[in-house]
This record gives structure tokens, C-alpha cells and sequence, in this order.
């Protein structure tokens, strides 16, 4: 998906349910497919391809890597390795969301049940309507295609503005929250978005909207039929006129960075308040306190966006500064997780430090006060974790936590002097048992560290050293040795 925004749009990612509510599976074994899937895993997400010349068909790679194809008698297969001709698919969108699946050579339309898919109906019928579940992590910056412009929760007017140039700080966060079908959207105060533009606390028919594709864009429409879109010169997120969605219905879901505070050891905040210099001299979180971290994909190293769009770099004598306005060696650092506290090490070897002025600097051989930062997530109030499994969400009958569900729970997270407490639903605190179980129903909290070791992921580790990691049977475990797929969380 092509963006105009600041960073990445989101592949789109999802679920196929069929009229029998079952979930549209690609099987390893012949590269089979069925609809017998109950629930969304890893064989059940498929993801959205479309031709960068003709945006009006589609292809849907499996999890596998694997193209949907049908051939001119309506027999169904799952095993192109490249999207062909007969790969391609177009998408006719119904009054109710659901999808119809119209193969584009032959016009015959795709459905079935259980063992029983073919693409050979020649009209639309109930067994051939597939109901949209979005796979990808629910936490997104929102961007309007045609405003270029950021949703944000604007609190003072109780209302999602769309004016915002960059997805800065915690009132960026989008939470989308799927049920029955239908798409809510949620503020990181925990309000609904209401189709009259106000915020309320309970989640009904104006606030769920079913959620429509063009040209891989994302639209918005609520129980009158009408779509979403900014109005005004704030743009206030709101229902507008239109019963078709135009550019001005369109968003794109961007994946949101993690943005974090520093503060050093003398107590004040890392800022580019001063100009092009890095300091630790302010006293208060604003904006120009508010970092940016994105991850390299490659290397692992993290370099940090300042709001002005510039990175930290690396320039002569070790100095540190917000020059940088492209990715490059200089701006790239090494994070070292050292409890409460993190310590980062330049391009050159040597550790940052905070000189007495505040400066940064990174000309320290070794770890010391004056190299250790308290470092804070932002913006994460709502943790919602996703696993290579699935989703982490109560058990349903004791007090552990689930790590391979489809459905998720959104828990609250507060830092506490460079760890944090993670709060379920219930009020109740997380912990590890004695027998290395994850556990939801602590009375007094205990201190989880988040460490930040790929794009997207996040290791957690608990209070006895050990990472959580997700095990066989699905259940969140505390007694990780060491980071691999099983401890790495989309958060």
C-alpha cells in the first residue's frame, strides 16, 4: 500500500469468514483449501495483493506465500507461488460489508462450505459472501488520503480532529475494536467514536462501522449507510453525506512507532528545545521531549525522530544533534537494556552520556550514572499483544492468560520508574506464579520490562529475569531463558 503519510501503511492483513461463520483456511498439506477454521491463526490470515497498474483486481496470498486461483471449471487451489491470470480476483463489496469474490477471467463467483469451495455461481449467493476480519494488530495512526492530515483525539473539543501533520504522542493512538462483524473505533482515553463525531463511553450501532476497501484504502460506514470523514476546518471525524465513499471517505492505517521520554540522571528531559543540540535540561514532557523510535529491520539499531521530522545523528567530537534528515550509519544506535535504566551506544563505539551542561554526547568507553537514561513508552496506555499465536486474552475459566486467541484483550499499561505494571480488565495486576505461570488476578502489582529489540516487537521481561513467551498449549508463560519467535510481541 502505497502512503503519503510519515510511515508505513499497514499491509492489509485478514480473516475470511463464510455464511457458516467459519474462517477460510490454507492448509500446508496439497496447498488446500477449506472453510473450517473457528477461529483466525496463522492459516487462516490471508493477505491482500494488488496490481500497482490495475488497481481493480486483487490476489490473496496465503500465509504460506501461496496465491487463490480458480480455473475455468471453478476448481479452487491454493499453490501459484506467483500471482497468475487466474489468480486474480475482484472484489464486489455488499450493503451489509461482506465481501463476494468474483474471479476476474471467468466471472464466476467463490464460496462454499467446509471441504466444498469452488468459484463456479454465476449469480451472488449467501454461500459465496465472506465477512472481512482485520488481521493486523488493532492499535494504528489513522491518515486521511485526502487531507494527508492525522487523526488525533482532540479532548478540549471532545472530538477526533483530522488536522494533525505528523502522528505525534499518545492522542495519535487509533484502537480498533472488532465485534460481529463491525469496526469501532477507539480513543486512547477509551471512548467510542460516534457517528455524529462525539465520543462516548459505550460501544452501540452509531459507534460500529462496517469497514469497506477501494484501491487498497480503508473507508468507514455507519448504520445509516453513510461514511466517515472530516468535516470543517479541523476536520472533525464525523458521518458525512455520502453513500459512496470518495477520496475524501479514504484512510490509510499506518503502523504507530513507539515514542518515548528520555530523562537522564540529573533528573530533566532529553529535548531539542535548544535548537540543533541534544539536551537533558528541560523539566517538563512536551512534544520536543517526545522521540520517535523506529527500528532498523536489518541491523536491529533504533534511531530516534525528533517532531520536526529530523533523526538523531551522530556528528565530529561525539556531539549528538537532530541534523540528520535521512536514515544512515551516524543515526543509528545500539539500545542496552540495563533494568530500570537503558544505556545507548553510538555509531562510533562509545557510549551516550549527559554532560554537566546537559549536552549529549557520546564519547563514554563504559556504563555509568551519567550513561544510564530512564526511558518511557508514551504511547501505550491500552497494550493489546499479539504473539506468533495470536492474540494474549484472559482464560476463560482461571486466571491465567491466553496467548494464541483471535480475539483480544486490551490491558492497561503504567510505567513505574523505568518498568511497568500491566492491569487487567478486572482492576487486577499480572504477575508470574511460582510454577512460571502468567497470572491476571494480583492484588499488588509486580514490575514487567518492555525491551524494544525488533520493528514492531517487544520483548517483556518479568521481575525473576525470564521473558513471557507463549507455550505449545497456548498458555502465556513467565520462564523464558532467552528472546526467540515464541517471546516476541507486536504491542
Amino acid at each position: 500500500m502505497p502512503t503519503n503519510g510519515v510511515n508505513r501503511a499497514l499491509k492489509l492483513q485478514f480473516g475470511l469468514i463464510n455464511y457458516e461463520n467459519r474462517y477460510l483456511t490454507a492448509e500446508a498439506f496439497g496447498f488446500k483449501v477449506n472453510a473450517s477454521g473457528v477461529s483466525m491463526k496463522k492459516k487462516q490470515i490471508w493477505t491482500l495483493e494488488q496490481d500497482e497498474q490495475d488497481g481493480q483486481f486483487v490476489f490473496l496470498r496465503s500465509h504460506l506465500g501461496r496465491y487463490l486461483a480458480s480455473d475455468k471449471d471453478g476448481k479452487v487451489t491454493c499453490g501459484a507461488e506467483k500471482p497468475e491470470p487466474e489468480c486474480r480476483f475482484l472484489i464486489v463489496p455488499q450493503s451489509d460489508g461482506r465481501w463476494a469474490l468474483q474471479s476476474e477471467p471467468y466471472l464466476r463467483y467463490f464460496g462454499g462450505s467446509a471441504d466444498y469451495l469452488s468459484c463456479f455461481s454465476q449469480a451472488i449467493g449467501e454461500q459465496d459472501l465472506w465477512a472481512v476480519h482485520l488481521a493486523l494488530h488493532p492499535q494504528a495512526s489513522l491518515l486521511s488520503v485526502a487531507r494527508k492530515r492525522y487523526a488525533h483525539l482532540s479532548a478540549s473539543d471532545g472530538e477526533i480532529s483530522v488536522d494533525s501533520n505528523i502522528p505525534w504522542g499518545v492522542d495519535s493512538l487509533v484502537t480498533l475494536v472488532y465485534l460481529d462483524g463491525k469496526y469501532s473505533l477507539k480513543t486512547c482515553d477509551s471512548r467510542f467514536l460516534s457517528n455524529d463525531g462525539k465520543l462516548v463511553k459505550e460501544n452501540t450501532t452509531t459507534t460500529s462501522f462496517t469497514l469497506e476497501l477501494k484501491s487498497g484504502k480503508l473507508a468507514f460506514k455507519d448504520c445509516d449507510g453513510k461514511y466517515l470523514t472530516p468535516v470543517g476546518p479541523t476536520g472533525t471525524l464525523r458521518s458525512g453525506r455520502c453513500s459512496k465513499p470518495g477520496k475524501d471517505e479514504l484512510f490509510d492505517l499506518e503502523e504507530s512507532h513507539p515514542q518515548v521520554v528520555f530523562q537522564a540522571a540529573n533528573k530533566r528531559f532529553v529535548s531539542v528545545k535548544q535548537g540543533l543540540s541534544i539536551s537533558a535540561n528541560q523539566d517538563v514532557e512536551t512534544d520536543m521531549e517526545t522521540f520517535q523510535m523506529e527500528i532498523d529491520k536489518g541491523t536491529k539499531k533504533s534511531m530516534f525522530r525528533t517532531n520536526g521530522g529530523s533523526y538523531w545523528t551522530l556528528v565530529t567530537h561525539g556531539e549528538i544533534q537532530s541534523t540528520a534528515t535521512e536514515v544512515e550509519i551516524n543515526t543509528m544506535f545500539d539500545i542496552e537494556w540495563q533494568g530500570h535504566r537503558v544505556a545507548l551506544k553510538a555509531s562510533n563505539g562509545k557510549y551516550v552520556c549527559a554532560k554537566k551542561n546537559g549536552q549529549l554526547s557520546a564519547v563514554s568507553e563504559t556504563i555509568g550514572d551519567d550513561e544510564l537514561f530512564l526511558m518511557k513508552l508514551i504511547n501505550r496506555p491500552m497494550l493489546i499483544l499479539r504473539g506468533e499465536n495470536g492474540f494474549v486474552c484472559h482464560h476463560k475459566n482461571s486466571n491465567t492468560l491466553n496467548a494464541n486467541r483471535s480475539v483480544y484483550d486490551i490491558f492497561c499499561l503504567i510505567f513505574n520508574d523505568g518498568a511497568y505494571i500491566i492491569k487487567s480488565v478486572n482492576g487486577k495486576f499480572w504477575y508470574v506464579s511460582n510454577s512460571g505461570l502468567v497470572c491476571a488476578d494480583g492484588e499488588k502489582s509486580e514490575d514487567f520490562f518492555l525491551e524494544f529489540l525488533e520493528h514492531g516487537r517487544i520483548a517483556i521481561k518479568s521481575s525473576n529475569g525470564k521473558y513471557l513467551r507463549g507455550d505449545q498449549g497456548g498458555t502465556l508463560m513467565g520462564d523464558g531463558l532467552s528472546v526467540d519467535v515464541s517471546s516476541l510481541w507486536e504491542y
